[in-house]
Protein backbone atom coordinates (compact mmCIF):
# COMPACT_ATOMS: atom_id res chain seq x y z
CA UNK A 1 0.00 0.00 0.00
CA UNK A 2 2.53 2.43 0.83
CA UNK A 3 3.87 2.03 -2.32
CA UNK A 4 0.94 4.13 -3.72
CA UNK A 5 1.76 6.93 -1.67
CA UNK A 6 3.15 10.03 -3.09
CA UNK A 7 4.68 11.60 -0.29
CA UNK A 8 5.33 15.28 -1.37
CA UNK A 9 1.69 15.59 -2.65
CA UNK A 10 -0.20 14.36 0.81
CA UNK A 11 -2.50 17.02 2.36
CA UNK A 12 -4.18 16.65 5.94
CA UNK A 13 -6.21 14.62 5.82
CA UNK A 14 -6.86 10.61 7.22
CA UNK A 15 -5.32 7.69 6.27
CA UNK A 16 -6.20 4.14 7.90
CA UNK A 17 -3.01 2.84 8.87
CA UNK A 18 -2.79 -0.88 10.19
CA UNK A 19 -2.36 -0.40 13.50
CA UNK A 20 -3.49 1.61 16.67
CA UNK A 21 -3.12 1.44 20.38
CA UNK A 22 -6.34 0.95 23.41
CA UNK A 23 -6.19 1.31 26.53
CA UNK A 24 -9.34 1.22 28.72
CA UNK A 25 -9.58 2.57 32.56
CA UNK A 26 -12.52 0.38 34.64
CA UNK A 27 -12.54 0.44 38.82
CA UNK A 28 -10.16 2.92 39.15
CA UNK A 29 -6.82 1.74 37.33
CA UNK A 30 -5.53 1.53 33.65
CA UNK A 31 -5.24 -1.94 32.26
CA UNK A 32 -1.82 -2.77 29.76
CA UNK A 33 -3.54 -1.90 26.62
CA UNK A 34 -2.76 -2.85 23.25
CA UNK A 35 -2.30 -2.86 19.60
CA UNK A 36 -5.07 -3.53 17.33
CA UNK A 37 -6.27 -3.69 13.99
CA UNK A 38 -9.80 -2.54 14.64
CA UNK A 39 -10.03 1.15 13.64
CA UNK A 40 -13.89 1.62 15.05
CA UNK A 41 -14.41 2.59 18.62
CA UNK A 42 -16.85 -0.05 20.02
CA UNK A 43 -18.62 2.44 22.62
CA UNK A 44 -21.59 2.65 24.35
CA UNK A 45 -24.63 5.08 23.19
CA UNK A 46 -24.66 6.81 26.17
CA UNK A 47 -21.55 7.80 26.55
CA UNK A 48 -20.39 11.03 28.33
CA UNK A 49 -17.95 11.71 25.42
CA UNK A 50 -20.76 11.52 22.98
CA UNK A 51 -23.26 14.18 25.36
CA UNK A 52 -21.38 15.85 27.07
CA UNK A 53 -17.98 15.94 25.34
CA UNK A 54 -15.63 14.37 28.39
CA UNK A 55 -12.90 13.95 26.13
CA UNK A 56 -9.22 15.62 24.98
CA UNK A 57 -6.92 14.64 22.75
CA UNK A 58 -2.92 15.56 21.23
CA UNK A 59 -0.91 15.88 18.20
CA UNK A 60 1.96 15.40 17.51
CA UNK A 61 4.59 14.19 15.35
CA UNK A 62 7.15 11.01 14.23
CA UNK A 63 9.54 12.51 11.95
CA UNK A 64 11.86 10.01 9.40
CA UNK A 65 15.59 11.35 9.65
CA UNK A 66 18.34 11.01 7.08
CA UNK A 67 20.20 7.99 9.01
CA UNK A 68 16.49 6.05 8.70
CA UNK A 69 15.44 6.77 12.16
CA UNK A 70 12.73 7.85 13.33
CA UNK A 71 11.96 11.29 15.99
CA UNK A 72 9.50 11.89 18.59
CA UNK A 73 9.39 15.77 19.43
CA UNK A 74 8.73 16.58 22.93
CA UNK A 75 6.56 13.59 23.40
CA UNK A 76 6.63 14.33 27.29
CA UNK A 77 5.12 17.53 27.23
CA UNK A 78 2.10 16.34 24.70
CA UNK A 79 1.62 13.60 28.09
CA UNK A 80 1.77 16.54 30.58
CA UNK A 81 -0.86 18.69 28.18
CA UNK A 82 -2.77 15.81 27.56
CA UNK A 83 -3.36 15.15 31.65
CA UNK A 84 -3.67 18.99 31.91
CA UNK A 85 -7.12 18.77 30.00
CA UNK A 86 -8.67 15.76 31.48
CA UNK A 87 -8.16 16.87 35.28
CA UNK A 88 -10.08 20.17 33.89
CA UNK A 89 -12.78 17.26 32.05
CA UNK A 90 -12.76 15.16 35.63
CA UNK A 91 -10.75 12.36 33.61
CA UNK A 92 -8.32 10.31 34.86
CA UNK A 93 -4.60 10.86 34.19
CA UNK A 94 -2.66 8.69 31.76
CA UNK A 95 0.69 7.96 33.13
CA UNK A 96 3.25 9.18 30.96
CA UNK A 97 4.98 5.67 30.86
CA UNK A 98 1.83 4.27 29.36
CA UNK A 99 1.55 7.43 26.97
CA UNK A 100 4.99 7.01 25.38
CA UNK A 101 4.06 3.28 25.33
CA UNK A 102 1.36 3.62 23.38
CA UNK A 103 2.51 6.51 21.00
CA UNK A 104 6.39 4.57 20.35
CA UNK A 105 4.38 1.02 19.75
CA UNK A 106 2.02 2.71 17.04
CA UNK A 107 5.14 4.36 15.49
CA UNK A 108 7.02 0.85 15.45
CA UNK A 109 3.72 -1.13 14.09
CA UNK A 110 3.56 1.40 11.04
CA UNK A 111 6.75 2.11 10.61
CA UNK A 112 6.21 2.00 6.54
CA UNK A 113 3.94 4.35 7.15
CA UNK A 114 6.94 6.81 8.23
CA UNK A 115 7.31 9.46 5.55
CA UNK A 116 10.87 9.11 4.26
CA UNK A 117 13.32 11.80 5.18
CA UNK A 118 13.06 14.56 2.52
CA UNK A 119 9.74 14.34 1.50
CA UNK A 120 8.44 17.13 3.83
CA UNK A 121 5.89 14.64 5.14
CA UNK A 122 5.41 13.64 8.61
CA UNK A 123 3.61 10.65 10.77
CA UNK A 124 1.15 12.58 12.57
CA UNK A 125 -0.39 10.95 15.91
CA UNK A 126 -3.39 11.19 17.37
CA UNK A 127 -3.97 10.33 20.96
CA UNK A 128 -7.56 10.31 22.44
CA UNK A 129 -8.85 9.91 25.99
CA UNK A 130 -12.61 9.74 25.83
CA UNK A 131 -15.50 9.11 28.65
CA UNK A 132 -17.70 6.14 27.87
CA UNK A 133 -19.80 3.36 29.46
CA UNK A 134 -23.75 4.03 30.30
CA UNK A 135 -24.30 7.38 32.02
CA UNK A 136 -26.97 9.61 30.84
CA UNK A 137 -26.26 12.30 33.91
CA UNK A 138 -24.17 15.16 33.64
CA UNK A 139 -21.46 13.59 35.90
CA UNK A 140 -18.14 12.34 34.93
CA UNK A 141 -18.30 9.07 32.98
CA UNK A 142 -17.37 5.32 34.39
CA UNK A 143 -15.25 4.25 32.30
CA UNK A 144 -12.23 5.58 29.72
CA UNK A 145 -10.52 4.44 26.46
CA UNK A 146 -6.88 6.04 25.89
CA UNK A 147 -6.45 5.26 21.66
CA UNK A 148 -3.42 6.51 20.41
CA UNK A 149 -3.74 6.14 16.12
CA UNK A 150 -1.98 7.75 13.16
CA UNK A 151 -1.28 8.56 9.42
CA UNK A 152 1.28 10.19 7.10
CA UNK A 153 0.17 14.24 6.31
CA UNK A 154 1.71 16.78 4.34
CA UNK A 155 0.97 20.49 5.23
CA UNK A 156 -1.80 21.37 7.27
CA UNK A 157 -2.55 24.90 5.49
CA UNK A 158 -2.27 24.47 1.73
CA UNK A 159 1.12 25.62 0.17
CA UNK A 160 3.20 24.67 3.65
CA UNK A 161 5.81 27.63 3.71
CA UNK A 162 3.89 30.23 2.01
CA UNK A 163 1.88 33.22 3.11
CA UNK A 164 -1.24 32.67 3.51
CA UNK A 165 -4.15 35.50 4.68
CA UNK A 166 -6.84 35.50 7.58
CA UNK A 167 -9.52 37.34 8.86
CA UNK A 168 -10.65 38.23 12.41
CA UNK A 169 -14.03 36.71 13.90
CA UNK A 170 -16.53 38.38 15.20
CA UNK A 171 -17.24 35.08 16.97
CA UNK A 172 -15.09 33.61 20.56
CA UNK A 173 -12.87 30.72 20.74
CA UNK A 174 -13.57 30.40 24.41
CA UNK A 175 -15.16 31.49 27.37
CA UNK A 176 -13.27 33.56 30.42
CA UNK A 177 -12.15 31.01 33.03
CA UNK A 178 -13.81 28.21 30.38
CA UNK A 179 -11.86 25.50 28.44
CA UNK A 180 -9.81 27.07 26.36
CA UNK A 181 -6.19 26.39 27.73
CA UNK A 182 -7.49 22.85 27.12
CA UNK A 183 -7.38 20.63 23.97
CA UNK A 184 -10.88 19.52 23.97
CA UNK A 185 -13.55 18.93 20.98
CA UNK A 186 -16.06 21.53 21.77
CA UNK A 187 -13.67 24.71 21.62
CA UNK A 188 -12.79 23.12 17.68
CA UNK A 189 -16.70 22.02 17.09
CA UNK A 190 -17.34 25.72 18.10
CA UNK A 191 -14.53 26.98 15.35
CA UNK A 192 -16.28 25.60 12.44
CA UNK A 193 -18.80 27.75 11.43
CA UNK A 194 -16.40 30.78 11.87
CA UNK A 195 -13.70 28.63 9.83
CA UNK A 196 -16.48 28.19 6.94
CA UNK A 197 -17.55 32.07 7.01
CA UNK A 198 -13.38 32.70 6.73
CA UNK A 199 -12.90 30.07 3.49
CA UNK A 200 -15.86 31.23 1.75
CA UNK A 201 -13.98 34.79 1.53
CA UNK A 202 -10.69 33.16 0.72
CA UNK A 203 -9.10 33.99 3.69
CA UNK A 204 -6.98 30.34 5.37
CA UNK A 205 -8.80 31.02 8.71
CA UNK A 206 -10.34 33.48 11.35
CA UNK A 207 -8.22 35.46 13.73
CA UNK A 208 -9.70 34.93 17.28
CA UNK A 209 -9.59 37.98 20.07
CA UNK A 210 -9.67 37.62 23.37
CA UNK A 211 -13.37 37.30 24.66
CA UNK A 212 -13.30 39.34 27.02
CA UNK A 213 -12.74 42.99 25.64
CA UNK A 214 -12.04 41.57 21.87
CA UNK A 215 -9.09 43.75 21.57
CA UNK A 216 -6.14 41.45 21.56
CA UNK A 217 -5.42 38.49 19.36
CA UNK A 218 -5.45 34.90 20.80
CA UNK A 219 -5.43 32.42 18.49
CA UNK A 220 -5.47 32.03 14.75
CA UNK A 221 -7.69 29.48 13.70
CA UNK A 222 -6.44 26.06 15.78
CA UNK A 223 -2.89 27.52 16.24
CA UNK A 224 -1.20 30.16 18.08
CA UNK A 225 0.05 33.65 16.82
CA UNK A 226 3.37 35.11 16.76
CA UNK A 227 4.96 38.34 15.42
CA UNK A 228 7.94 39.81 14.97
CA UNK A 229 8.75 43.78 15.76
CA UNK A 230 11.12 46.34 14.31
CA UNK A 231 13.22 45.84 17.22
CA UNK A 232 13.89 42.23 16.49
CA UNK A 233 11.15 40.75 19.20
CA UNK A 234 9.64 37.76 19.16
CA UNK A 235 6.24 38.28 20.52
CA UNK A 236 3.14 36.04 21.03
CA UNK A 237 -0.07 36.59 23.39
CA UNK A 238 -0.28 35.02 26.53
CA UNK A 239 -4.01 34.25 27.65
CA UNK A 240 -5.47 31.63 30.45
CA UNK A 241 -8.45 31.02 27.03
CA UNK A 242 -5.42 29.86 24.63
CA UNK A 243 -3.87 26.11 24.22
CA UNK A 244 -0.49 25.95 25.53
CA UNK A 245 1.06 25.01 22.29
CA UNK A 246 3.68 23.03 22.26
CA UNK A 247 5.47 24.77 19.12
CA UNK A 248 5.11 28.09 20.50
CA UNK A 249 7.27 27.59 23.59
CA UNK A 250 9.67 25.91 21.62
CA UNK A 251 9.96 28.76 18.98
CA UNK A 252 10.28 31.42 22.34
CA UNK A 253 12.81 29.24 23.15
CA UNK A 254 14.13 29.18 19.64
CA UNK A 255 14.22 32.93 18.87
CA UNK A 256 15.55 33.81 22.24
CA UNK A 257 18.60 30.72 22.77
CA UNK A 258 19.59 30.91 19.11
CA UNK A 259 18.98 34.00 16.96
CA UNK A 260 19.67 36.34 19.80
CA UNK A 261 16.46 37.68 20.01
CA UNK A 262 13.88 39.10 23.05
CA UNK A 263 11.18 36.58 23.35
CA UNK A 264 8.54 38.03 24.59
CA UNK A 265 4.46 36.63 25.81
CA UNK A 266 2.47 39.28 26.56
CA UNK A 267 -0.82 41.34 25.08
CA UNK A 268 -1.11 41.68 20.90
CA UNK A 269 -3.36 44.29 20.36
CA UNK A 270 -5.20 43.69 16.90
CA UNK A 271 -5.01 48.01 16.36
CA UNK A 272 -1.22 47.19 17.06
CA UNK A 273 -0.59 45.70 14.10
CA UNK A 274 2.01 48.13 12.81
CA UNK A 275 4.52 47.47 15.11
CA UNK A 276 4.92 43.63 13.54
CA UNK A 277 7.02 42.85 10.05
CA UNK A 278 6.59 39.58 10.10
CA UNK A 279 3.40 37.40 11.68
CA UNK A 280 2.86 33.44 11.66
CA UNK A 281 0.91 30.67 13.38
CA UNK A 282 2.56 27.90 14.48
CA UNK A 283 1.32 24.60 16.00
CA UNK A 284 1.86 20.57 15.91
CA UNK A 285 -0.48 20.53 12.49
CA UNK A 286 0.69 23.85 10.91
CA UNK A 287 4.48 23.95 12.24
CA UNK A 288 4.76 27.63 10.90
CA UNK A 289 2.40 29.03 8.69
CA UNK A 290 3.78 32.61 7.62
CA UNK A 291 0.45 35.42 7.89
CA UNK A 292 1.17 37.86 4.67
CA UNK A 293 -2.13 39.51 5.81
CA UNK A 294 -4.54 40.49 8.48
CA UNK A 295 -8.33 41.59 7.43
CA UNK A 296 -9.66 43.61 10.12
CA UNK A 297 -13.01 45.58 10.29
CA UNK A 298 -11.32 48.67 8.96
CA UNK A 299 -8.41 47.31 7.08
CA UNK A 300 -6.31 45.08 5.43
CA UNK A 301 -2.59 44.95 6.99
CA UNK A 302 -0.17 43.37 4.80
CA UNK A 303 2.95 42.15 6.78
CA UNK A 304 5.85 41.40 5.27
CA UNK A 305 4.86 39.87 1.74
CA UNK A 306 1.82 38.18 0.61
CA UNK A 307 3.77 35.95 -1.35
CA UNK A 308 7.42 35.74 0.21
CA UNK A 309 8.47 34.41 3.70
CA UNK A 310 9.94 36.55 6.02
CA UNK A 311 14.01 35.94 7.22
CA UNK A 312 13.21 35.42 10.79
CA UNK A 313 10.16 33.33 9.75
CA UNK A 314 11.81 31.27 7.93
CA UNK A 315 15.41 31.32 10.28
CA UNK A 316 12.82 30.07 12.57
CA UNK A 317 11.29 27.27 10.37
CA UNK A 318 14.70 26.20 9.48
CA UNK A 319 15.73 25.90 12.98
CA UNK A 320 12.54 24.03 14.67
CA UNK A 321 12.44 21.49 11.40
CA UNK A 322 16.12 21.33 11.28
CA UNK A 323 15.94 19.77 15.13
CA UNK A 324 12.92 17.39 14.33
CA UNK A 325 14.00 16.10 11.62
CA UNK A 326 17.44 15.30 13.62
CA UNK A 327 19.74 18.20 11.10
CA UNK A 328 20.07 20.22 14.07
CA UNK A 329 21.09 19.84 17.69
CA UNK A 330 18.11 19.66 19.61
CA UNK A 331 17.84 21.15 23.94
CA UNK A 332 18.01 18.21 26.04
CA UNK A 333 15.29 15.79 26.66
CA UNK A 334 13.50 17.63 22.86
CA UNK A 335 14.00 14.71 20.69
CA UNK A 336 12.89 11.26 21.44
CA UNK A 337 14.65 8.36 19.45
CA UNK A 338 11.88 5.57 18.34
CA UNK A 339 13.68 2.17 18.42
CA UNK A 340 13.15 0.99 14.81
CA UNK A 341 14.63 -2.26 13.12
CA UNK A 342 16.93 -1.39 10.56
Amino acid sequence: MTQAIDWKSLGFEYIKTPYRFLAKWKDGKWNEGELTEDNVLHISEASAALHYGQQCFEGLKAYGRKDGGINLFRADENSKRLNKSAERLRMPEVPEELFLKAVTSVVQANREFVPPYGTGATLYIRPLLIGVGDTIGVKPAPEFIFTVFCMPVGPYFKGGLTPTNFIVSDYDRAAPKGTGAAKVGGNYAASMLPGEEAHKHNFSDCIYLDPETHTKIEEVGSANFFGITKDNEFITPKSPSILPSITKYSLLYLAEHTLGMKAIEGDVYINELDHFVEAGACGTAAVISPIGAIQTKDEFHVFYSETEVGPVTKALYDELTGIQYGDRPAPAGWIFDVPVEK
